[in-house]
């Protein structure tokens, strides 16, 4: 049975969560619908500010995230919430432990949450996460906040794809800053110490302070360290004010206008080298590409001249 598109963005217009989580799901899947979606809700977006929520496993990211929006819903905020979850190696699909954590949440009519799979992003989230989050701000949301895996890489996505990135440690991540040093507290806005009543959060505390010192400002910002106790809702207003204290900042610095404006080049530019990525690729190139790799493994020629070949065969074919 075919979708009624129009019908389906009329329901997401009049703020049919229905209709929100039908379109999530078939730009998400890669519908062909997906490129008429975003074109017609993009003009709608501009409104929601993005914080992203990574750290390393165990940090309790997803009861901070809880926290958080239970916050936001007090001073009457919409708020989208993107749960990236490792990808389920028998479905491919997303785990959902982070929905099962935030069920609470979720049944507050203000509030969406949606987990989505990494399907093997390098940087911890789906290729489609910036598109859901274009379509939790189209369809109204003042927040959308992003949570990652946090599997220990660099989670630069994070950092491009939101305003204010909140990085969650815990007093027993102290053996590993050094480690995380070059990454991941490297796109820290802001560094949350969770569970802060466990022994050794000042000793983590200090030892943060000292290496954000030894970094210094970034664009005329000092990461500050604010110590939580999200399981009992300690700490999670500080976050609040902080997280509004950056926006104000990159708002009145131009930095949240230029930040716009980077994320919306690198989109165009993946748009564009994903098309032609699949335009290359096509049947016939890939036809040719085995032929030349029987040359090689013959020893006839090296894989340099193949691709030299191959290029020369895609610009006649382009002629």
């Amino acid at each position: 049975m075919g979708i009624d598109l129009k019908e389906l963005l009329e329901r997401f217009g009049r703020g049919d969560r229905s209709a929100l989580s039908r379109v999530i799901t078939l730009v998400e899947n890669r519908s062909s619908l997906a490129p008429e979606i975003l074109d017609a809700l993009y003009t709608k977006t501009g409104r929601a500010y993005r914080i992203g929520i990574t750290g390393p496993p165990g940090a309790g990211k997803s009861t901070l995230v809880s926290g958080l929006v239970q916050v936001l819903r007090s001073k009457n905020k919409l708020v989208g919430v993107i749960a990236v979850d490792p990808t389920s190696p028998f479905t491919g699909g997303a785990l959902l432990g982070d929905r099962i954590r935030m069920q609470e949440i979720g049944l507050n009519e203000g509030v969406f949450v949606r987990s989505m799979a990494t399907r093997g992003s390098l940087g911890g989230l789906a290729e489609a996460a910036t598109d859901v989050a274009d379509i939790m701000d189209a369809f109204g949301k003042d927040f959308v906040v992003t949570e990652t895996v946090g599997v220990g890489q660099c989670e630069l996505d994070v950092a491009e794809a939101c305003y204010t990135t909140v990085v969650v440690i815990v007093p027993e991540s102290g053996d590993s800053i050094q480690a995380m040093k070059a990454g991941l507290m490297e796109i820290a806005d802001i560094i949350v110490i969770n569970k802060s009543d466990r022994e050794g959060a000042d000793n983590i505390a200090r030892q943060t302070r000292a290496m954000l010192e030894l970094r210094g400002e970034r664009n005329g910002w000092m990461p500050p360290v604010i110590p939580t106790i999200a399981s009992q809702s300690k700490g999670l207003d500080d976050l609040y004010e902080m997280i509004d204290k950056h926006r104000q900042f990159l708002e009145a610095s131009g930095l949240l206008a230029k930040h716009r404006r980077t994320n919306i080049e690198r989109t165009i530019r993946a748009l564009v080298e994903s098309e032609i990525y699949r335009t290359i690729w096509n049947e016939s190139t890939m036809h040719h590409l085995e032929k030349l790799v029987d040359e090689v493994m013959a020893g006839r020629i090296s894989p340099r001249r193949a691709s030299r070949q191959l290029l020369e065969r895609l610009q006649e074919d382009g002629e």
